[in-house]
C-alpha cells in the first residue's frame, strides 16, 4: 500500500524511519543549493532539522523562507515536501530542544554554532516504486 500523503501520522512516521534527507532553499542570487541533513517529526507534522549558524542554508531561509525536502533516499518510496522554513528564536529553540533531543539523541542542537529550523510542510508529495507502476500521491497541508 503506498504512502499517503493525507495520512499526517504515517508521514510522521516514515520521517522519523527515515531520519535525514535532502533539504534544498534558494540563494539571494536566486540559485538552489541542497544538503544531507539529519530530520525530526513531530507528531503535528511539523520537521525540524540543524544546521550550522553559519551556512548557506540558514542565510538563505532567514532571507526567503521557502524549503524543499526529499525524505527517503533509499528504497522505494520517497516524500517530497515544500512549506516554509523558519530559523527558531532563542525561545523557540530552547522549547524545541527537549523534542528534537528525544528523536536525535546526540545531536548538536544545543551547540551555540548551530541553528534550529522548523518547517511547516504545505504540500507532500509520496513517490512509490514498489509495484509494478509507480504510484504518485499529493496532499496539501494547511
Amino acid at each position: 500500500m503506498a504512502l499517503d500523503p493525507h495520512d499526517l501520522g504515517a508521514v510522521v512516521r516514515f520521517v522519523r524511519a527515515q531520519g535525514r534527507g535532502v533539504v534544498a532553499t534558494v540563494s539571494e542570487a536566486a540559485a538552489p543549493e541542497a544538503a544531507l541533513v539529519g530530520l525530526v517529526a513531530l507528531d503535528d507534522g511539523t520537521i525540524l532539522f540543524t544546521s550550522r549558524s553559519s551556512s548557506r542554508k540558514i542565510a538563505n531561509l532567514r532571507d526567503a523562507g521557502s524549503v524543499a525536502l526529499v525524505v527517503g533516499t533509499e528504497g522505494p518510496v520517497s516524500l517530497q515536501v515544500e512549506g516554509s522554513g523558519v530559523v527558531a528564536s532563542a525561545a523557540q529553540a530552547h522549547e524545541l530542544e527537549p523534542l528534537f533531543l528525544q528523536h536525535a539523541p546526540g545531536s548538536r542542537v544545543t551547540d551555540p554554532g548551530f541553528a534550529l529550523v522548523v518547517v511547516r510542510p504545505r504540500w507532500v508529495r509520496s513517490y512509490d516504486v514498489s509495484g509494478a507502476e509507480p504510484v504518485v500521491l499529493e496532499a496539501r497541508w494547511t
